[in-house]
């Protein structure tokens, strides 16, 4: 299916391992096509796996296994919100636990060294808040956080459990 604007992620080799664990780990995702090289190219063969299509909680994407020339930074990551602690623990365990990394705020990285910010609801909305005072007590328990606490949280802008 094309899409009028899709994200392409750049993979060394490994964007259908990447789009297969997305689609088995985030919810409204999926693999859509996986895309055959015509011909060799810089870092493959006729026959390997050149691009993938797929969904990230329903963002369509497309997966290129370019090589190594150039890789992933913080500068791009996929922001996913989540609704509760269970939510935000299984996802981000998910990708930490896959190989992946944990960073501040809620960000982490998974194996193939993409970004994400796993982002529960309620910190979204407290650090956006037109109430400066409460975003700031959000925003400072955040940066004590790798995985975002919920229940901290809660506790910094005063709103009960």
């Amino acid at each position: 299916m094309v899409h009028k604007n899709t994200v392409c992620i750049w993979y060394d080799n490994g964007a259908l391992d990447a789009a297969t664990f997305y689609a088995e780990t985030f919810p409204d995702s999926e693999v859509i096509a996986v895309h055959h090289a015509p011909g060799d190219f810089p870092s493959g063969s006729q026959g390997d796996v050149l691009t993938v299509e797929f969904s990230v909680c329903g963002l369509p994407c497309v997966g290129l296994n370019g090589g190594p020339a150039f890789r992933q930074t913080e500068a791009f990551s996929l922001q996913v919100s989540t609704e509760d602690q269970a939510e935000t623990d299984r996802l981000w365990n998910a990708i930490v636990g896959n190989g992946g990394q944990e960073s501040a705020c809620g960000w982490c990285k998974d194996r193939w060294g993409v970004s994400w910010q796993i982002t529960p609801r309620i910190l979204l909305e407290a650090v956006t808040s037109t109430d400066k005072a409460l975003a700031k007590r959000a925003f400072d328990a955040m940066m004590t956080m790798h995985k975002i606490d919920i229940a901290t949280i809660e506790a910094a802008i005063g709103q009960p459990r």
